[in-house]
């Protein structure tokens, strides 16, 4: 019997695309046909265009000084600096936090100056910078506060540290929701008036470019700061920042130095991880290291993964690293049980009147809910909101779809919540629980409005239409000048219609479908997870209709092509 819900997907195919765009990267750049018509789909027409994206380089990256802020945050720094003033770095409990605040306070440090770091108690403390920040700042008697991913919306909190004679700076990316704090600076490349051409950066690329900035200021050889780009790439992954323009080179050469990275603690990471002799690729950042990371602050104290970041030490860069593998057991063993209990709670549900889904419960960790929030709406194709309940106080985190803007949404509920804030495809918020079930009504309502019924069905977007005997170990070579993958810069996904399996399919594992592709010059392994219940029908000379990412198969040493099926349609 075949999944229903395998058959729902909707294949997107790609655009009309001018064809005298295409012939002229082929003949100029020497690319392949289906090369030349990736780049014009993703709108790299000219030749700078795509010779940029081809190849990112190091010297396309902006001016720091572009970004509203910079030159006054730089300036009380280097004063700070100079004058051994403490200097307190704020950041956030996730990987893009802990990245930001070790890039500065190594950065600090190696100045001559004096920073330590302090990230809030997810579970006790909240998110932001708040009442936990404003208390440690007094009792390390620090003159100056700089933030890491967070801080935009801290009205309150920088008004206390000014009382205080604190001089607050803000290094922030998310988006504001209102008045902006009165801060001394406030570097954040989306708040109104700020000229920095790249809006896309993580938190991490803002602190990066404050490092470079300081160390320029200092009159100190920078090369010490590029050294830590390897945390850049990391961070910028993590936080599902797009790969395109300044994070596209970050993480390009971010890569490259993490295949042979100085970081004990990174060494320590990728060892117990089992990371250690495998090629560093965004995708392994995104899967393997960034997960352990996030546990830590998700359901431990974030401060462990800036103290394993910053170890100069083998042994206690080892000794956290098996905390952290620890950690990550813990919370993937409550993720199955969330994940569960919030599948269960949506399928009671009347799903044709539930176009954005809200589920809470006092039971969960606040800690996992935005993992779980993820598998809900991939599961069920709809932006959702799951919130932990405790002491009456509800904690959300909600993720979205493409097709829906959950940041906006945040602001039209503005009225019933403590605090919110995000992005457009990941948001927070803070709410009573006496106003969970208004909140739920009114974000299903503003979803059910935006949204079609079209919108729910799960997509796969398709990049080009090819004959399976073009999907070559060449093309796949090109391909790679495409990486890094990620938001904004997808693997590329083809689409090969009548394709024939030369041999009976298998199920591997629980539920993954493995088949041999007929070709021209023998066959290719293909493989699709979650796809198992294909095998029931399918045969040695069955034709099928397939969506697949072109990759190669390193797998115990094997390094050959591979398909992974996106998408499969029966004939």
């Amino acid at each position: 019997m075949i999944d229903a819900k395998m058959q729902a997907l909707k294949w997107v195919a790609p655009p009309k695309i001018d064809k005298r765009a295409i012939d002229r990267l082929t003949n100029k750049l020497n690319l392949p046909v289906d090369v030349a018509r990736l780049l014009a789909l993703r709108g790299y027409t000219t030749l700078e265009a795509a010779k940029l994206f081809l190849r990112p380089r190091l010297e396309y990256l902006h001016d720091p000084f572009l970004m509203t802020g910079m030159t006054d945050a730089i300036d009380r720094l280097v004063t700070a600096i100079k004058e051994r003033e403490t200097v307190m770095v704020h950041g956030d409990y996730d990987v893009d936090g802990m990245c930001s605040t070790t890039i500065l306070v190594k950065t600090i440090r190696a100045l001559g100056g004096v920073a330590l770091p302090f990230i809030p108690n997810r579970i006790t403390d909240g998110y932001d910078l708040g009442a936990a920040g404003v208390r440690q700042a007094a009792r390390i008697k620090a003159s100056v506060v700089i933030t890491c991913d967070c801080g935009t919306s801290a009205l309150g909190p920088v008004d206390e540290l000014n009382d205080l004679g604190i001089d607050v700076i803000i290094s922030d990316h998310h988006l504001p929701g209102g008045d902006l704090p009165n801060a001394l600076a406030i570097l954040n490349p989306r708040q109104p008036g700020c000229e920095y051409p790249d809006k896309d950066l993580a938190a991490v690329g803002v602190a990066f470019k404050i490092a470079l900035a300081l160390a320029g200021a200092m009159g100190v050889p920078d090369a010490f700061v590029w050294k830590m780009i390897d945390l850049v790439a990391l961070a910028t992954v993590a936080d599902i920042a797009p790969l395109r323009g300044e994070n596209r080179v970050f993480v390009r050469y971010g890569l490259r130095m993490m295949n042979d990275t100085h970081n004990i603690g990174l060494q320590a990471l990728m060892r117990t991880s089992g990371m250690e002799g495998k090629a560093v690729t965004a995708g392994r950042l995104g899967f393997t290291l960034a997960p352990r990371l996030n546990a830590v602050g998700r359901i431990g104290n974030a401060l462990m993964g800036v103290e394993l970041l910053m170890s100069d030490s083998r042994p206690h860069a080892n000794s956290l690293a098996r905390e952290i593998e620890d950690l990550n057991f813990m919370r993937q063993s409550m993720d199955r049980r969330v994940k569960y209990e919030a599948a269960e709670m949506v399928s009671a549900m009347n799903l044709d009147e539930t176009y954005g889904i809200v589920l809470a419960s006092r039971d969960w960790h606040p800690g996992v809910i935005g993992i779980v929030a993820s598998r809900i709406v991939e599961q069920f194709g709809r932006p959702a909101f799951l919130i932990a309940i405790e002491d009456g106080v509800g904690k959300g985190s909600g993720r979205s779809i493409s097709a829906f803007n959950l940041h906006d949404a945040l602001m039209d509920c503005k009225e019933l919540l403590v605090k919110c804030g995000g992005h457009k495809a990941a948001a927070g918020l803070t709410v009573d629980e006496g106003n969970i079930e208004a909140f739920a009504e009114r974000f299903n309502a503003i979803a059910k409005e935006a949204l079609t019924e079209s919108d729910l069905i799960p997509e796969i977007k398709i990049d080009a239409e090819i004959d399976i005997n073009d999907a070559t170990d060449e093309l796949e070579t090109f391909l790679k000048h495409f990486e890094p993958y990620g938001v904004s810069n997808p693997a590329p996904v083809f689409a090969s219609r009548q394709v024939e399996l030369a041999a009976p399919p298998r199920i591997v594992g629980r539920d993954t479908l493995k088949v041999q592709l007929l070709t021209n010059n023998g066959h290719i392994d293909a493989i699709g997870w979650g796809m198992g219940r294909y095998a029931e029908v399918l045969d040695t000379g069955s034709k099928i209709d397939i969506a697949y990412r072109l990759e190669r198969d390193d797998y115990r040493g094997y390094n050959k092509l591979q398909a992974k099926l996106c998408g499969l349609e029966l004939l």
